[in-house]
């Protein structure tokens, strides 16, 4: 049965609830000490059937205190390349829950892992980038941050058009930041992509970050 373990401390709470605009309650605990208590049921987590894996999840995600929608994130991480499709579509059902870029950011990289181990990317990942859930096309859009020389840019293009005229502040960094990690491996496509799309000033600023440093 999944259990509280997290400590409180108070000293920290104020300056933590302050940095994510005051949306959620803390118990002060910093991200060092966070993962470092979170390693046995980590351990304990790659035991689990997916069945109880999915109560756990459900049992620390709705947890008021922040750090619990973390430790649930992390454990989904650690443990999603045995998922299920059912499984994995619950977790793309928290994404919109208790939303923020800290929580949705993580959430992408649980998505991405599942979809690039099961070739997905450009199939199950279209839901993303389709949607009118604005966190999820966050997403969507940042999906295949990291993925360098097998980025589909048919995909990326499409998620980044599907978004384009979006005044959503979320929505525009999550098109520059795409642009910027990929134009690290592909800086003329990123260049030519830009010139021919007319982006927001913040997505095209963003976008634009990598190319002056080269």
């Amino acid at each position: 049965m999944a259990e509280l373990f997290l400590p409180s401390h108070p000293e920290n709470q104020a300056a933590m609830a302050a940095y994510m605009r005051n949306q959620f309650s803390f118990l002060g605990v910093r991200a060092t000490e966070r993962r470092e208590r979170t390693k046995p049921v980590i351990k304990t987590s790659r035991t689990l059937t997916l069945p109880v894996l999915q109560d756990w999840l459900s049992f620390y995600y709705e947890q008021p205190a922040r750090e619990y929608q973390y430790v649930a994130i992390d454990l989904a991480l650690v443990n999603v390349k045995r998922f299920t499709p059912e499984l994995f579509d619950w977790c793309e059902r928290q994404i919109p829950v208790k939303a923020w870029w800290d929580s949705v950011d993580a959430w992408r990289k649980v998505m991405s892992t599942y979809l690039v181990a099961n070739a997905a990317v450009t199939t199950r990942g279209r839901d993303f980038i389709q949607t009118d859930e604005m966190w999820s096309r966050r997403v969507g859009i940042t999906l295949q941050l990291g993925l360098k020389g097998v980025t589909n840019q048919a995909f990326l293009t499409e998620a980044i058009e599907n978004s384009q005229t979006d005044s959503e502040f979320f929505i525009q960094k999550a098109i520059g930041w795409a642009l910027r990690d990929y134009s690290k491996t592909n800086p003329l496509w990123v260049q030519a992509f830009m010139s021919s799309h007319q982006l927001s000033t913040l997505a095209e600023r963003e976008g634009r970050k990598a190319l002056k440093e080269n």
